[in-house]
Order: structure tokens, then sequence, then C-alpha cells
């Protein structure tokens, strides 16, 4: 089994790409959907944004109004680092046990739905091909500012705490451009997918995984044998 990291920058249409993948019956896995997992109420990563951002970032339920710890590390990159030391390595050590889980269930590949793939470099190393979801500028900051109903300036601002498209561009083995409609960009998930599927470097994960097995079942098998007779 291989890994495919995807990722994007906000409003580039991201999500999209995703849909078409499940539907073609692609594991992927969600680090956004990981990063609200981890930070429910009691866990050891929400006392510590409690502990660092106050109480005032809560809902009256208790849990984190994610809204407001947003407008909070999009306007303090400091703020924003703190977060993500807080929660970067809960989030990775749920993502490896979804990925062992795949793997045992005979996936080829797993897709790795994150954010900040780009931005956390060493993260790359890990995958076999990076996916980049990019958009024209113009259009993410017109979709950001309709979808968020954020002023230009807001927009903007939102835009800039990320690293941006052009730059991600650089580092990605394959784009997806979701500048266009959506059936353009259904065309371009279509391609990636058979690319995918055609590859055999899954092959090569399992052969090494067989082979440390046989080999750790044929020590076991000496160790019984003299220790038996």
């Amino acid at each position: 089994m291989f890994l495919v990291g995807l990722s994007g920058g906000i409003a580039s249409g991201k999500s999209t790409v995703v849909a078409v993948l499940r539907e073609l019956g692609c594991a992927v896995i969600d680090a956004d959907v990981i990063a609200r997992q981890v930070v429910q109420p009691h866990l050891k990563a929400y006392q510590q944004i409690v502990h660092h951002f106050g109480t005032e970032i809560l809902l009256e339920n208790g849990e984190i109004n994610r809204e407001a710890l947003g407008n909070i590390i999009f306007s303090q990159p400091e703020k924003r680092q703190l977060l993500n030391s807080i929660t970067h390595l809960e989030i990775q050590k749920e993502m490896l046990k979804q990925i062992l889980k795949y793997f045992v269930l005979g996936y080829r590949y797993v897709i790795l739905d994150i954010p900040l793939l780009f931005e956390t470099k060493g993260l790359t190393k890990l995958m076999k091909y990076t996916v980049l979801v990019y958009c024209s500028p113009r259009a993410q900051l017109s979709r950001l500012m309709q979808r968020n109903a954020l002023s230009q300036a807001e927009a903007e601002a939102r835009i800039r705490s990320q690293l941006p498209l052009e730059e991600k561009r650089r580092f990605a083995t394959h784009i997806i451009d979701n500048s266009g409609g959506r059936e353009s960009t259904r065309r371009q998930v279509l391609r990636l997918h058979t690319h995918l599927e055609d590859s055999l470097d899954f092959l090569w994960a399992r052969l090494a995984v067989g082979t440390v097995v046989a080999g750790l079942g044929g020590l076991m098998y000496l160790l019984l044998r003299h220790f038996s007779s």
C-alpha cells in the first residue's frame, strides 16, 4: 500500500475533488474531521487548548467554537503555531490507526486529505504522490468572499495566512485545476484515479510486509523446535 497526499488552499475546491474520489470508492482519510474529533471535551488536546486560549473560545455546551478560534489564529501567526503544536501529534496518531485499518482491509493506496500538507514538509516525504487542488487567485478570492460572507480585506487576510497556491504547485506531483466548471474538475479526477489504480507500487509494500512476516514466522518455528527438543 502507498500513500497519496491531497491538499489545496482555502476555497480552492478540495471538497469537490474528495467527493468524486469517495464516489469512486477510494479510501480517504480527512485530517479536518480527525482534527474535530481530537478536540472533543475532556480529551488531552481540548484541555491544552482551553488552557492556552481561555474559556471565551467555548460554546455553551462546552465544545470549542471553531469560528472564534479560527478568528484568533488567522490574525495571530504565533497562536496558529501554538494550536498546531497541540493538535498535530494527536491527529497524526489517529491517522496512523486509520491507515493501518485500510492496510488490513487490503486497499492498494490511501488518500490523506491534509489542508497543511505542503506547509508541513515532513509529511510530504511519506507520500508516494502529492496532489494539489488548484484554482486561480481571482477565483479563490471570489469563492471565499461568497462562501463565508467576508469582505475583500477579510478574505485576503485568510488567504495570506496560508502558503500561496502558486508556491504549493512546485511541491505537487499532480495538479487538479479547479478554476473551471465541475465537469472539467471531474475529468481530471478520473484521470488521476486511473493513474493510481494502474500503479503497482502497492505490490512492493505487500511484498516487504510478507517477507517480514514470513521471516518472523520462520524464526518462531526454529525457536519452538529448539526449546521443544
